[in-house]
This record gives C-alpha cells, structure tokens and sequence, in this order.
C-alpha cells in the first residue's frame, strides 16, 4: 500500500504568510489612530454629532473611547466608516 504524495507547499521556505490586503485603507490603522485622526479632523464636538456616543460626548478622551470601542463592535464598525469618509475628505480636497 502507497501513501500518496503531499504537493509541495505554496511557501517552500516555511515563513509564516501575511494576508495581503492592498486595497484596504484600514489594513495597518490601528484604532488609536483612527480615533486620533478623527478627533484632529472632525474635533470631539462633531464626532460626538456623527456619532452619538457618551465616550465622544461627555469628557471626551482617546482613552475612554478605545476602552468602550473595543467591547462594541457595532460603534467600532461607525468609526471606522467615518474614518474610511474623512480619508477620502482629505483626498478630495488635496485635489481641489
């Protein structure tokens, strides 16, 4: 009886692979600076308006938001689109 053969792997030096993701503006951003980028953006006044959270209305501090960003996926998921418009704001009017 024969094993059969394993194809060789598509990594022949066994390196640990990165997902590749060129096309995403967030791969790299951490959600510090995302929080960071949009509060020197927008200030805290506007974001607490575009989103309406406590941690970006009442005292606000990149402390306090990434504490509560990081346990509520659906207000994560708000930032990062907003961040995604600001950078294509930005773009936009480097352009013009």
């Amino acid at each position: 009886m024969s094993i059969p053969e394993t194809p060789p792997p598509d990594n022949p030096d066994n390196a640990p692979t990165k997902p590749v993701q060129p096309r995403n503006p967030l791969h790299g951003v951490t959600l510090e600076a995302m929080v960071v980028g949009l509060a020197d953006y927008f200030g805290w006044d506007e974001l607490g308006q575009r989103i309406p959270v406590r941690c970006f209305q009442v005292d606000p501090s990149v402390g306090s938001s990434l504490k509560f960003l990081r346990k509520t996926p659906w207000a994560r998921e708000k930032v990062e689109s907003l961040y995604l418009f600001m950078l294509r704001d930005q773009r936009r009017n480097a352009q013009g």
